[in-house]
This record gives structure tokens, C-alpha cells and sequence, in this order.
């Protein structure tokens, strides 16, 4: 691809609230994975995927044991996705993955993040062909070639492999997901992942400054407020 990818960590919680949040929004995701794959991580391997995301951005075991158990017993509240895409300040592009059980209320906040931040919130596809949805894994390292051999050995379809400042960062197709993370895993035992993730990687980044840039902070903060947004993806490129 050339470009290098940008790690976007999510910061510790500073207060309770936030955390409440990050509780929740694992919650929803465990629930409706385990309520439409089954609750055994074995065969739903997207809710083991979920359970180990959680696990490694210190989500309680008891939160997400809850998740699985309100899964299995039936019942319970009926979530949707919807998601919601559109230009933010600057003009960059911006993509809105909400679970909702109410989409006009999910549209109506998202919508006010969009207007009171002028931005403008647009129709499905408008900028999601902008961005790669992909797997993505970020590990301290310098020797590609020998990277590459482990996912050759694994079988995994790989779309690019990239080496700066002492990461490696892969890229593969999101249904690749498990064959990359197995195959690293057998031939780097002792690697820690500073990141593996499904998410949309941006195929261009696009310059917001001056103004913009206050502006397209408390955008973030109104979406990330909003009860029903689970992810926010974007490619905007802070310029000081």
C-alpha cells in the first residue's frame, strides 16, 4: 500500500463514566455476537475474537460473562447495527458504527454531531469506499522477510506488510483475521500485539488544521458521548 498506518490506541479511562462506557459498548458487541453466533468462543470465532479485545482493553470478566449469559437466556433487548457516514470538519471523511435499538433516536444524535460541528452526515456509501475494511497487526520488529514466511507457512492471504521505526504492521483481509493472528502466533510465541483489530484503514489520510482542528476534536467527543456509537473510524491527519 505505501503508507504506514497510524496506531490509534485507545487512551486509559479517566473517570468512571468513560469507563462505564467502554463496559457498555463491550457489552452490546459480546451480547449480539453471542445471541446470533452462539455462545461457545470455539465456533463463534467472532465473539472470541470480542472476548479477547475486551479482555485486552481491561474490560471486568464479570461484564463479559453477563454479555454471554444474557445471550444464552434468551430474550432480551433486540440490537441493530446501523452506520452512518459523512464528511467531518475539514473535509475529511468519517464512518459511524452504531448498535441501536431505536434507529431514529441512533440517527437523530449521530446527526446532531455532524450539524453542530459543521459537518455534513451523508447517504450510505458515501465515503466507505474511501477505506479498506481490514485485519490489522502491530508488533515490535524489523525483519519483514521472515514475517512474511510465518503467514506463507500459515496459508494467510495477506495485503501488505510494513516495517518503521522498529513495528511491523499487517495488513489482510478481514476474513483473514484468525489464519494471520495463528499464524504469527506459532512462529513468534513470545511477540506481543501492540494491535490486532478489524477495522477500516483509511486508503489516503487527509490534512485538517487552524480551526479545523479544535472542531473536529469535540466531533469526536459529542460521537463518542452517544450512547449507541461503538466505533468511529476516519481519515484525518492532525496538522500543528
Amino acid at each position: 500500500m505505501g503508507r504506514s498506518f497510524e496506531v490509534r490506541k485507545a487512551s486509559m479511562a479517566k473517570t468512571q463514566g468513560a469507563k462505564i462506557k467502554v463496559y457498555s459498548k463491550y457489552g452490546k458487541e459480546i451480547y449480539m455476537s453471542a445471541k446470533n453466533g452462539g455462545t461457545d468462543p470455539d465456533s463463534n470465532l467472532s465473539l472470541r475474537r470480542l472476548m479477547e479485545k475486551a479482555k485486552k482493553d481491561q474490560v471486568p470478566s464479570h461484564v463479559i460473562e453477563k454479555a454471554i449469559d444474557k445471550a444464552s437466556g434468551g430474550g432480551g433487548e433486540d440490537f441493530a447495527t446501523a452506520r452512518y457516514e459523512g464528511f467531518g470538519p475539514g473535509g475529511c471523511s468519517v464512518i459511524v458504527d452504531c448498535l441501536t435499538d431505536n434507529n431514529n433516536r441512533t440517527y437523530m444524535d449521530v446527526r446532531q454531531c455532524f450539524v453542530k460541528n459543521n459537518a455534513k452526515i451523508g447517504a450510505p456509501g458515501a465515503v466507505a469506499h474511501m477505506f479498506d475494511h481490514q485485519a490489522v497487526f502491530q508488533f515490535k520488529g524489523d525483519d519483514e522477510e521472515a514475517v512474511m514466511e510465518a503467514l506463507i507457512m500459515g496459508d494467510a492471504d495477506v495485503t501488505d506488510i510494513e516495517a518503521e521505526d522498529g513495528m511491523i504492521t499487517v495488513f489482510a483481509p478481514h476474513t483473514e483475521f484468525f489464519k494471520v493472528k495463528n499464524a504469527l502466533a506459532d512462529a513468534m510465541p513470545d511477540v506481543t500485539m501492540e494491535v490486532e483489530e478489524i477495522t477500516f484503514v483509511p486508503q489516503a489520510m487527509h490534512p485538517v488544521s487552524g480551526d479545523d482542528v479544535a472542531t473536529f476534536e469535540k466531533f469526536l467527543d459529542m460521537l463518542n458521548d452517544c450512547d449507541d456509537v461503538q466505533n468511529v473510524y476516519h481519515n484525518a491527519e492532525i496538522e500543528g
